[in-house]
């Protein structure tokens, strides 16, 4: 047990749902609500990202427990913490304007997006199947009302049910999962469940229950074949709801894959590897493949999310440190390459115009050859082109393939990230070489342009010089 208070350990937890609800109060009854919402959030996130970064002081003599047990302060917990911090900023920045533009309730975007960061923080720190579950359902539920938001609109609504309903099929499965793994070890601790020497019948019930864990994770990451809901939620739901589920969503899923697979599943990582090497290649193959034939950019992205999910389980399933270190890597490359992409598809929508098809992007170089040279570099990191985070990304995943000597799916994982490089180079193709209709001149605030060329940036910086990410990845582990 940690000598530290534990609610010193969960300060920053505390913190956020504090000032969630605070903000709840201030934006019924203060005057200009939406404005100090707005900066009150980010600071929010801003003191949070603070505390966290002071609790790795607690970390000297090692991670920390408290709570019975059912929480855990590592390295890993602080650095994922750390990026949903970074990720809902940027969210919170690049959607103001396009969620004023069409009406969508602010109190409600900002309120339910600190809530679902809350939940991503107590999945991260979770470390007992019941805080799983408790950190999943608090990131899920803001989730399915986050994308129904805007209630004039058919497909939104259309979007939140299918993610509803089919989140409700991967809760109830993974939740069946849990009650299997208890049933065998009479435990709920991660820690107890890691160390159980079990044989006979309780073998084969935790094998069951370890199936349907790894489908629930499957479903949370949106890889294939429990790809299904992915394309429909990331084209129905409003453009800022869908760039917080691919970037602190995204996260989350690799925290719950982490804590629930490798740390509590160890023993059978021989039966997990197989289902996840299916996994990965049946992503691979369907996001890729799909990807090809999408004219609605963000449907494209969606199908290349779970493209890229096949991949980061490509270094995940290697199972060393090294290849979780590189699974890691991969995860925060892609939600920064994500948030510019989606980033720059809020600051082209207009009032009453979706920048969402891949024709409302031909001839931007000839109206906006800035944006034009962000979105290039953004393509270009997503096919995973030197000297971008992207390739640094994917080449960090296919050395930890050929380690764990697996080259024949570090071959195979080549030639579906060949596939996939047309996809993106017909966004650039549009770009630069059709000619679009002139739509009018985009009016984001500076804020937003700042932000969007620092994102853009680290983009390429991260890439060139990625050695201390490379560091932080491979302190977590």
């Amino acid at each position: 047990m940690t000598t530290v208070s534990p609610y010193l350990l969960a300060l920053p937890e505390i913190f956020i749902l504090v000032m969630g609800c605070a903000i709840l109060l201030v934006g019924l009854f203060a005057p200009r609500r939406e404005a100090i919402v707005f900066y009150l959030s980010l600071a929010t996130l801003a003191i949070a990202a603070f505390l966290s970064w002071k609790t790795w002081g607690f970390l000297v003599s090692g991670p920390q427990l408290a709570f019975q047990n059912s929480f855990i302060l590592d390295k890993l917990a602080v650095i994922l913490k750390e990026f949903i911090y970074v990720s809902a900023f940027f969210t919170l920045i690049y959607s103001r304007r396009y969620n004023e533009a069409r009406n969508i309730a602010f109190l409600e975007f900002y309120v339910l997006g600190l809530f679902a960061v809350l939940g991503s923080m107590v999945l991260v720190s979770a470390y007992n199947l019941l805080t799983l579950y408790l950190g999943l359902e608090l990131v899920a539920l803001p989730s399915y009302a986050l994308v129904a938001l805007r209630r004039d609109s058919k497909i939104c609504i259309e979007a939140a049910m299918k993610y509803f309903v089919i989140g409700a099929v991967a809760s109830g499965m993974l939740l069946y999962g849990f009650s299997l793994m208890f049933g065998a070890t009479h435990s709920l601790e991660i820690a107890t469940i890691a160390s159980a020497n079990l044989s006979g019948s309780t073998q084969v019930l935790f094998l069951i229950g370890l199936v349907f864990s790894v489908v629930a994770v499957a479903f949370k990451l949106g890889a294939a074949p429990f790809h299904m809901w992915v394309p429909d939620v990331y084209q129905g739901a409003p453009t800022s709801v869908t760039l917080f589920i691919g970037g602190v969503a995204k996260i989350s899923a690799f925290a719950l894959a982490v804590r629930l697979i490798a740390e509590a599943l160890p023993g059978l990582v021989v039966q997990w590897q197989v289902l996840l090497i299916i996994i990965s290649i049946l992503s691979m193959a369907v996001g890729n493949i799909a990807a090809i034939i999408q004219t609605n950019l963000k449907r494209m992205l969606a199908y290349s999310s779970i493209a890229h999910m096949g991949y980061m389980l490509l270094g995940f399933l290697c199972a060393t440190p090294q290849a979780y270190s590189a699974a890691l890597f991969y995860t925060m490359s892609y939600v920064l390459m994500t948030l510019a992409a989606f980033g720059m598809i809020l600051l082209l929508s207009q009032q009453g115009f979706e920048a969402e098809n891949i024709k409302d992007f031909a001839g931007l170089n000839e109206r906006h050859p800035w944006f034009a040279l962000m979105m290039l570099v953004v393509m270009f990191s997503l096919a995973g082109i030197p000297p971008l985070v992207g390739f640094i990304a994917k080449l960090g995943v296919l050395e930890a393939l050929i380690q764990a000597h697996l080259v024949w799916l570090a071959v195979i994982a080549i030639l579906f990230a060949v596939i996939g490089s047309y996809y993106y180079l017909r966004v650039v193709k549009a770009m630069y070489f059709d000619h679009g209709v002139a739509t009018e001149s985009t009016d984001c605030s500076m804020m937003v342009k700042i932000m969007m060329s620092v994102n853009t940036l680290l983009v390429l910086l991260v890439g060139v010089f990625p050695a201390w990410l490379f560091d932080v990845s491979h302190a977590a582990f």
